[in-house]
């Protein structure tokens, strides 16, 4: 049985909290893509490219809207804002 892949998609917010502050929540919205890469803008209007890859069970897209480091934000492709 095979599983489809959840995906980022034009148009649509994703966040995720703070590592630190369960009351910190990061946003960002996806406003390009490839098969590769997203193309994201977050609340300040700041846009950048990143590379997407499948998250730790495969189940869905994820990526580190702010460059990869310790304690970085990750946005996975099943958490989108409501």
């Amino acid at each position: 049985m095979t599983n489809a892949v959840q995906k980022f998609q034009i148009g649509k917010t994703y966040s995720t909290r703070a590592a630190c502050d369960w009351d910190t929540i990061y946003s960002w919205t996806v406003i390009a893509r490839t098969t590769k890469t997203v193309t994201l803008k977050d609340r300040h209007g700041e846009i950048s490219k990143r590379g997407v890859k499948a998250d730790y069970d495969g189940t869905s897209e994820a990526c580190y809207p702010d460059g990869k480091y310790s304690m970085c934000p990750v946005i996975k492709a099943d958490r989108e804002l409501s």
